[in-house]
């Protein structure tokens, strides 16, 4: 869908990492993993990752992007909320009301939405909808995700890939040639795939507590086959995205992919044929941090690139459903923030791929 007339415009951004960065050595001894620091990175793209305390939740890191991206946007409160996350507080209730709350933003509407690694454009997509529709005149949309606490750290397959993390953007009506307007969006998913990447225990169909113990109530994924698809559906969604938009893929100043593994970001890239002066990444710095990937790169390249407002951006994104989605933007002006409180260093800086 392109938007035209009256969008939804980024007018802050913010972020927050955990402190504490494992390093890839770490993770192999900690887990008795069979690999190397050097097959890591050069397999993923990983260097290290940011791990959450034990006494620190998805919705502790979500308060602090979310705060962040408020003082960015000048300190105006929101009229609603929205929460990417597959790692939320509690099973019930939804974690966005009392991020709300805690962020002293009164009763307005809260929730969580659910699109693993897609969430976060999806939660864009959405705020998008509700802003040109009339029913909120603004939206704080966060995507913040803890998978350290759902990973088998004995997993070869997964327990290297994830980090913390969390990343917010405030919207706010206006007009679509402003800097940091949302041009247009696509979503897909494909339920028939959904046992690639799933937690099989713990729902409504294998309630807790299980029979006999189990690995169930671990993140599985089937990596070679996530990979195939992702580079597919990124790359489908991308191109219809940028069709909606109507813009040729030599205007874009910038390109965003979640940040899922370095092999998958470059193909999608070479696919679509971006040169890599105009991919950004963290990825190195950061690993997967789920729906909280793309804020953070966006809060990151924000200070520390030649990126000027109004410059054409993509922003895509694979995730379990299996779901993807697609958002092209101009670059906004806002000025993003790390909030102290939860990480005692900014988001990393970008690389360009």
């Amino acid at each position: 869908m392109r938007f035209d007339d009256t969008t939804a415009v980024v007018t802050g951004i913010g972020s927050c990492l955990p402190d504490r960065a494992v390093t890839n050595d770490e993770v192999i001894a900690d887990g008795h993993l069979d690999t190397t620091d050097g097959w890591l990175r050069t397999r993923t793209g990983i260097a290290r990752r940011h791990r959450a305390g034990a006494a620190t939740s998805t919705g502790d890191l979500a308060v602090a992007a979310g705060r962040a991206a408020l003082e960015s946007d000048g300190g105006r409160p929101p009229d609603l909320l929205l929460l990417a996350t597959s790692t939320p507080d509690h099973p019930c209730p939804a974690t966005a009301p009392d991020v709300a709350h805690r962020l002293g933003l009164g009763t307005i509407g809260a929730y969580d939405l659910a699109a693993v690694c897609s969430g976060f454009l999806y939660a864009m997509a959405t705020a998008t909808a509700l802003l040109r529709g009339g029913l909120s005149p603004s939206a704080l949309v966060i995507g913040a995700d803890t998978y350290s606490t759902i990973i088998d750290p004995h997993d070869r397959d997964t327990a290297a890939l994830f980090g913390d993390g969390a990343g917010a953007v405030v919207l706010r009506p206006g007009p679509a040639h402003t800097p940091g307007a949302i041009r247009a969006a696509h979503l897909g998913s494909d339920g028939s795939e959904h046992p690639l990447i799933t937690i099989p225990g713990g729902g409504s169909r294998h309630p807790h507590p299980l029979p006999q113990p189990t690995t169930d109530h671990y993140f599985h994924m089937h990596g070679r086959e996530v990979y195939a698809h992702a580079v597919r559906r990124m790359t489908q969604s991308a191109r219809t995205c940028l069709d909606h938009a109507d813009w040729p893929v030599e205007s874009l100043g910038a390109f965003i992919g979640h940040q899922a593994n370095q092999r998958i970001l470059d193909s999608v890239a070479q696919r679509l044929g971006i040169p890599p002066e105009n991919r950004f990444g963290t990825i190195h710095e950061t690993g997967n941090t789920a729906a909280a990937s793309i804020p953070l790169v966006m809060a990151a390249a924000a200070p520390h690139t030649s990126l000027a407002p109004g410059d054409r951006t993509l922003l895509t994104a694979f995730g379990g459903g299996l779901t993807w989605a697609s958002i092209a933007l101009t670059w906004p002006t806002a000025a993003p923030l790390t909030h102290p409180e939860q990480s005692g260093e900014p988001a990393e800086s970008p690389t360009r791929e």
